[in-house]
């Protein structure tokens, strides 16, 4: 993948490199499914998750969700998303019908936010004006949301300056968030930006500090202390976990992923776990699962178009040879993304490309 990358800081022409796991799933008579997403670093859970499903029948997703939670149970359950979102690649594809139709969906299209790269020194994103101005020119392409990702370095006077920027610039017109992604050190450093999200008047804050959003007690003080809606759950894993620290009073939003939390099944779950509490779930990160599980859920808001900049490189790797993109310029002229509409998944990838660059190779048969 060429893109920008210095510690997730948006550098115009920098190159950088990003693994991700591809599964192709083959039946007997020839059926095929296949995906690409996840994290290359829980290939070896994937690994054990093809193993555990060999010989089963391949619409049996229920049943195999529950072998697999089982199987790793002493593990994240990382790499079982990619399994699953192949077994329903697979369907669709067997029953000529798109995974949306599968899951019961209506919508044809996501509505957008663009969410930042970090900030930093010598980047696209290195002062506060520079996310505003960044979020205007979002904004004239369609965007009706944002989320910054801030400064790094373990301060939080900057993040706080650029949250207030962005209320006075396009506050009204947007919906902002933020989000740390758990880089603030203390419950003091954190208080201090939610107080100025409250200003901002933010939509969300996500993943204030360093507790890695586990930690249910003190989320729950810090909503009685800010008015901002707060975002939780990227690193907590599974339908159980997210549970746990929603009934604690941990979050206001849920948070899911097909490629984190086993599946479109799992993502599913949590969907209508929060559907039943009357909370609404926010999908992190892009792809074509994630627009498919959008497509069928009611209580969900913004499709997240993560990592961009105003340098515009793409954050994925260019494995489509349909036409998918999620790439910056990509959305409508209204903020929205399509839901592919072709059997399965409805993409088609580029495994001339992949294979050229495949850093490592199983076979479970």
């Amino acid at each position: 993948m060429i893109g920008v990358d210095r510690g997730g800081i948006d550098m115009p022409g920098a190159k950088s490199s990003r693994a991700r796991l591809a599964v192709s799933i083959e039946t007997r008579d020839g059926g095929k499914g296949a995906y690409v997403g996840g994290q290359a670093n829980a290939m070896a859970q994937a690994s054990a998750c093809a193993r555990a499903i060999l010989g089963m029948d391949c619409f049996a997703r229920e049943k195999a969700y529950e072998l697999i939670r089982r199987q790793l149970r002493k593990e994240d359950r990382m790499g079982a998303g990619v399994i699953d979102v192949a077994l329903w690649d697979l369907a669709g594809r067997r029953l000529g019908t798109s995974v949306a139709s599968l899951l019961g969906g209506g919508k044809d299209r996501v509505k957008a936010y663009a969410s930042t790269w970090f900030g930093g020194d010598g980047g696209g994103l290195a002062t506060p004006e520079a996310f505003a101005d960044f979020a205007e020119a979002c904004y004239e392409k369609g965007y009706r949301g944002f989320k910054m990702h801030g400064w790094t370095d373990g301060g939080y006077e900057r993040d706080a300056e650029a949250v207030r920027a962005l209320g006075r610039r396009v506050g009204g017109r947007m919906a902002l968030m933020h989000d740390s992604a758990c880089h603030f050190k203390t419950f003091a450093d954190a208080l201090a930006v939610g107080r100025a999200c409250d200003d901002a008047g933010f939509y969300w804050y996500e993943d204030p500090y360093s507790d890695g959003g586990l930690a249910a007690h003190s989320h729950r003080r810090m909503r009685e202390l800010i008015k901002t809606p707060l975002l939780l759950g990227e690193h907590v894993r599974g339908l159980e976990s997210i549970a746990n620290l929603v009934l604690a009073d941990g979050t206001d939003f849920v948070r899911a992923d097909p490629d984190f939390d086993m599946g479109i099944t799992g993502t599913m779950k949590i969907a209508h776990f929060a559907e039943a509490l009357g909370l609404d779930v926010e999908l992190h990160a892009p792809g074509p699962a994630h627009r498919h599980c959008m497509a069928a859920i009611r209580n969900t808001n913004f499709y997240e178009l993560s990592m961009v900049g105003p340098s515009g490189a793409d954050f994925n790797a260019p494995v489509y040879t349909c036409g998918y993109s999620d790439h910056l310029d990509a959305v409508d002229e209204d903020g929205c993304f399509p839901v592919p509409t072709g059997p399965g998944l409805g993409v088609d990838y580029d495994w001339d490309f992949i294979r050229s660059n495949a850093t490592a190779h199983a076979v479970i048969e």
